[in-house]
């Protein structure tokens, strides 16, 4: 069983930066890809960003040039840097993994954006 702890969300101003943490109960180094999905009110889950176990990154078209997801496996940790964010980007967000074909996803963290 893996457990995923997101944290780091909060509310910000447009233009503001957030930085997102999430913790693995035990090594990442078993969960590939990891990302980040949100979902807004009303809307459909948005795939945001992955990593995969040897660094290779992806994202939407939504978030490309303003987030960037790493990973520190020594910390069991995957981060999502966010820059210039917009209104739009309000949402929960939650990290997951895959391991063996088997997803994992955590409880979210709320990022709020203010206009």
């Amino acid at each position: 069983q893996v457990h995923l702890v997101e944290s780091g969300g909060g509310l910000v101003r447009t233009g503001g930066s957030l930085r997102l943490f999430c913790v693995a109960s035990g090594s990442i180094l078993n969960l590939n890809p990891m990302g980040w999905a949100r979902q807004a009110p009303g809307k459909q889950l948005e795939l945001v960003a992955f990593i995969t176990s040897d660094g290779r990154t992806n994202y939407s078209d939504s978030v490309k040039g303003r987030f960037t997801i790493s990973r520190d496996n020594a910390k069991n940790t995957v981060i999502l840097q966010m820059n210039s964010l917009k209104p739009e980007d309000t949402a929960l967000y939650s990290c997951n993994g895959l391991r063996d074909s088997v997803p994992y996803w955590g409880q979210g963290t709320l990022v709020t954006v203010s206009s």
